[in-house]
């Protein structure tokens, strides 16, 4: 049996490679390897079925693991460690992590689809569309301007507060076709957590046997009542806001918004959206 410690360089402000390092001293024996330009499919195919696979990284480095095994049959074990900045799928199943690390095969199986512009994805812990994926957009220019530190409740707040103009969206679930004033954000969950922290979705079941995800509606005419109420999504207390939130389950799920917006995908932003769907079907 041969051990294989999978790592991302960008991973965790490009700090990653620092925590495999010290995670290599605790796992023993191992072989580190940057999963940026790996060829998955032929490394997966030259380990034998005893081999395990040890998976260093955040929310984005699962997602993009999650999407280079989806159609492999994978016969090894793979952990994972947390060692991002966001981690909240980490979060999300924190009771199943013993001694830092967790068995991350269950997981990755029956993940539901994304279709936007173009793109087809897997994901783990949720889709955001409108002001979260603003936040990421306006996170990913400031980057690209050379801001080492980015501040996403200042983002947020900012857009709450002036920048960001709420939409009129078209939500069908599981073919059942609803219209929606005023909303702020739209996201579509297979985990709890999403944006670093938020319990958007505190009942949905990542390993629900019926594959549902949950569709949460904040919506509202007021500005200021957002605000006061947005930081309840971290508790999820949001969903006592019978007159804010509204939820839907299901399998088949388009979204629509009357204007585009960005849009993100386990943190990994798409700009420019009108319209999304989400399917558990394989």
């Amino acid at each position: 049996m041969k051990k294989y410690l999978l790592y991302n360089h960008l991973a965790n402000n490009g700090n990653c490679l620092a925590k495999a390092e010290e995670l290599k001293a605790a796992i023993g024996d191992c072989e580190l390897k940057d999963v940026v330009g790996l060829d998955m499919h032929g490394f997966i195919a030259s380990l034998a079925e005893d081999d395990e696979i040890h998976l260093c990284g955040g929310d984005g480095t699962v997602n993009h693991f999650a999407n280079d095994v989806a159609d492999i049959d994978l016969k090894q074990n793979v952990y994972l460690y947390e060692g991002g900045t966001g981690n909240d799928f980490m979060n999300d199943v924190k009771d199943k992590v013993e001694n830092g690390r967790l068995l991350l095969n269950p997981y990755l199986k029956n993940l539901p689809k994304v279709f936007v512009n173009g793109i087809e994805k897997r994901f783990i812990n949720g889709i955001g569309y409108g002001l979260d994926g603003m936040c990421c957009q306006v996170a990913d220019d400031q980057i690209a301007k050379g801001k080492k530190k980015i501040n996403y409740t200042n983002i947020a707040v900012k857009l709450l507060l002036i920048d960001y103009k709420p939409k009129k969206a078209t939500v069908t679930v599981d073919g059942v076709t609803k219209i929606h004033e005023y909303v702020w954000i739209l996201p579509t969950m297979k985990g709890r957590y999403y944006g670093g922290g938020m319990m958007i979705a505190p009942d949905q079941d990542r390993l629900d046997p019926s594959g549902k995800v949950t569709v949460v509606v904040f919506k509202n005419k007021g500005r200021l009542k957002v605000l006061m109420n947005f930081s309840k999504v971290f508790t999820g207390e949001h969903v006592k806001l019978t007159d804010m939130i509204e939820i839907v389950t299901g399998n088949e799920v388009t979204v629509e918004y009357d204007e585009p917006t960005a849009l993100q995908i386990d943190g990994e932003t798409v700009r420019n959206v009108k319209k999304y769907t989400v399917t558990t079907k394989a």
